[in-house]
């Protein structure tokens, strides 16, 4: 697992702190005031905080201090000090770090951006971009909706056999984080270096926002900086 070190930040919020995305709510005082207070607690300046407008795809930006707000779903980037936030609610926050590089890279992995492999195609950035070496890639999936919580249509569960295999699929039940680890799998990622959380955040009753639980929840993160 992608852990915290002196060189590095690494952590997953929870709904304890509260809810850290803007477009969620008209409250945008409360948003603020959550996410200084997550800079305060981690050592991180807010105003360099780099996330996204999340929109179920597979494209993935490069990032400097200068951009944000990015219509994507990975941000990437080799510049120390610049945090890196994914934000969800059932979906898979994905963390990416290569430390021989000093590379880090966030995914938003939905549905959509898994069916369009968001994964790979990030694994792909950090090595034709950064100069990566697949060996030294280590990658964290935080909490998100399980199998056992994740019941789709039985058009998108015929699609699922149809694009990955009958293994990720009961009845009408995506696995959507065994599909991203053989996308990664394939691309080279060792096995040892895939971190897969199993908590569901729908039926674990642990403290994360779930939007199959409530429509109207907040957002969690996945935040990724190098020191």
């Amino acid at each position: 697992m992608i852990k915290s070190s002196e060189n590095l930040l690494a952590i997953f919020t929870t709904s304890d702190d509260k809810n850290i995305a803007y477009h969620v709510t008209t409250d945008k005082f409360s948003v603020d005031k959550a996410r200084e207070q997550l800079s305060k607690l981690h050592n991180y300046r807010c105003s360099k905080l780099q996330y996204m407008e999340q929109i179920h795809s597979n494209i993935i930006k490069d990032i400097d201090e200068n951009q944000n707000a990015q219509k994507c779903d990975a941000l990437i980037t080799n510049k120390p000090n610049i945090p890196l936030m994914v934000m969800v609610a059932d979906c898979i926050p994905i963390l990416f770090y290569d430390k021989v590089k000093r590379v880090i890279a966030v995914a938003h992995a939905g549905r959509a951006g898994t069916f369009t492999n968001i994964s790979g195609n990030t694994i792909d950035k950090m090595i034709a971009d950064y100069d990566c070496d697949i060996k030294n890639i280590e990658v964290t999936l935080g909490a998100s909706i399980q199998k056992c919580c994740y019941e789709v249509s039985e058009e998108l569960a015929h699609q699922t056999r149809q694009n990955f295999g009958d293994t990720f699929v009961s009845n009408r039940h995506i696995d959507l984080q065994d599909i991203n680890k053989i996308q990664l799998l394939e691309k080279g990622v060792g096995e040892e270096n895939i971190d897969i959380s199993t908590t569901c955040t729908k039926c674990s009753n642990e403290n994360y926002f779930s939007y199959r639980k409530d429509k109207d929840c907040g957002r969690f993160a996945g935040i990724l900086m190098l020191r």
